[in-house]
């Protein structure tokens, strides 16, 4: 009785051991079967800025249904090309993320055709404490004394001359996966030609902060800046206007003398005084 037991115990344990190669052999066949084609991806983090190396890349299987656009499928492909975004390990390696061909490595690699790289001198404070990153946007506020009429003062004032600037690098770095704050004595900033005059000339007059903003908020924000009169709340200076010219003096001419041989009789008739002289 219990050799029987132990046979149908071996021949169920034999029945799900052949279920289970069976399964196995069939899934084996279906993965062997997907359609699938080799894909560059990123070996390693790719700094942006970078020229890629062949030690930076590797080939995988890549279904063929979702191979995303611009993907490459030759390592030599991307022999001395130059990342303008960071690439991450196991990124697939596409043509938007990379430089026109011909372009060198650096931060110049990176700026957008028709703009212009511009360097800050900040602080602690005018860097927003070492929240403006690479890849954030901020607004550019000058802080200065308005020239105004010949005759008025000079005023203080504030104003926002640059918004929604691209932050491209900040002191010698230009890593935009880094979330912690760096102080630091420089920001580099994505300008138009314009932009960039504007920026150095601002400069030159007044003192400078950068202000951050959300970077998904795009909306143009028109200001007319403000005085030191208007923060405090007092009335702006009445303009000093210019003296009145002097009329012209009027001369009168002098009553005509009376001859001194003349002999003068004063006559009172009817209440009225006449002189007659003869």
């Amino acid at each position: 009785m219990k050799n029987l037991k132990a046979l149908g115990l071996f021949i169920l344990a034999a029945l799900a051991s052949l279920a289970a190669a069976v399964y196995a052999a069939n899934w084996v066949a279906r993965r062997g079967s997907i359609d699938a084609d080799k894909v560059v991806v990123a070996a390693a983090d790719i700094p942006l800025g970078s020229k890629i190396m062949p030690t930076m890349l590797n080939t995988v299987d890549w279904p063929r249904g979702s191979i995303p656009e611009g993907a490459f499928h030759d390592l030599q492909q991307l022999q001395d090309r130059v990342v303008k975004v960071g690439v991450l390990r196991g990124e697939a390696v596409l043509e938007g993320k990379l430089a026109p061909v011909g372009t060198k490595g650096g931060l110049a690699a990176v700026i957008a055709p028709g703009k212009r790289a511009m360097t800050v001198r900040v602080n602690d404070v005018v860097g927003v404490a070492g929240f403006a990153l690479p890849g954030n946007y901020v607004d550019v506020v000058v802080n200065a004394q308005q020239e105004r009429g010949k005759t008025e003062e000079l005023r203080q004032i504030s104003k926002t001359v640059l918004e929604n600037v691209l932050v491209l690098a900040v002191a010698q770095e230009a890593d935009r996966d880094e979330t912690k704050p760096k102080v630091v004595s420089a920001v580099t900033l994505e300008l138009s030609p314009g932009d960039a005059e504007k920026l150095d000339l601002a400069r030159s007059v007044g003192s400078l902060s950068l202000v951050l903003r959300n970077q998904i908020d795009k909306e143009p924000i028109s200001t007319a800046g403000i005085t030191k009169q208007q923060l405090f709340g007092s009335a702006e200076p009445a303009p000093v206007s210019a003296p009145a010219p002097a009329k012209p003096a009027v001369r009168r001419s002098k009553p005509a003398a009376v001859p001194a041989a003349s002999t003068c009789v004063e006559v009172i008739q009817d209440g009225n005084r006449n002189l007659n002289c003869f």
